[in-house]
């Protein structure tokens, strides 16, 4: 799949998670004894994705000295965005990296379990024609939250619902892409477009496939759901963490903090 490119978003506030997003970044919280960007790193390495790009603004350098990590170095590009760009934004941001490939776009402060394999060969060979996207879709817990979908016979996005109070169903927007050039180019000439799931989504209505994760797929942006996390079933996967970022990370607050978050909800 070396004609793919991933971009991973990681330059969110984490508002929501807050206190635990003040100090330390939410793209780097623990699943596990792991930061949630590195699963996503390695879900890049067994796609067979050669080229990765991720975004970096809160807490940027904590996220660059991770991405500094020797086993990333070769294979992992980050830029930092002085000022957020949104979604489209950094993705006309990044034009030459991105050039004519397919693109892996991933909201990377997202925890996903899933065959990473099948999704792309499904984009790749098997998604229905005329779909230059192919959205990851989950069955949501709180279907208010999420932007939920309608379906057409053939799986295909005939309308979508962002977080409405009534929405008809649970099958939501996993924020997880597979896009086609002829996206990025209607991006490019568009330079007042954003927002991706608001502006440029709407436009491609009846044109987006879906593939569904079976496995599993959670927004980590509230303590309740990061918690949750912690308790789902690990990919299988080795992330080394022997080096020196790594030791301490092992060691950092974070994990107490995240512990003491896990006692509270067992004891309610």
């Amino acid at each position: 799949m070396t004609q793919t490119r991933a971009l991973l978003l990681a330059a969110g506030f984490g508002t929501r998670l807050s206190p635990l997003t003040d100090k330390w970044p939410k793209c780097l919280m623990p699943i596990g004894q792991r930061p949630l960007l590195a699963y996503w790193l390695e879900y890049v390495k067994l796609m067979g994705i050669g080229k990765t790009l991720v975004n970096l603004h809160y807490h940027h350098g904590i996220v660059y000295d991770f991405l500094n990590c020797s086993i990333y170095q070769e294979r992992v590009q980050s830029i930092f965005e002085p000022v957020l760009l949104g979604t489209a934004g950094t993705i006309r941001a990044n034009i030459e990296f991105i050039g004519t490939n397919t693109l892996l776009l991933v909201h990377a402060d997202n925890w996903s379990v899933c065959d990473w394999k099948s999704f792309l060969t499904f984009h790749h060979y098997q998604r229905p024609e005329n779909c230059p996207i192919t959205m990851m879709t989950f069955s949501c817990e709180n279907p208010s939250s999420c932007g939920i979908l309608e379906l057409d016979d053939t799986g295909i996005v005939k309308m979508m619902h962002e977080k409405v109070s009534q929405p008809p169903g649970n099958l939501a927007n996993a924020a997880v892409y597979l896009i086609e050039p002829e996206v990025v180019h209607w991006i490019l000439d568009r330079p007042l477009i954003s927002d991706f799931s608001t502006e440029v989504l709407p436009f491609f209505m009846g044109r987006i496939a879906t593939w569904h994760n079976k496995v599993v797929h959670r927004d980590i942006g509230t303590p309740e759901v990061l918690v949750k996390a912690q308790f789902d079933s690990m990919p299988d996967i080795s992330i080394p963490m022997d080096d020196s970022w790594g030791k301490n990370y092992l060691k950092n607050p974070i994990f107490s903090e995240i512990n003491q978050l896990i006692n509270t909800s067992n004891q309610n």
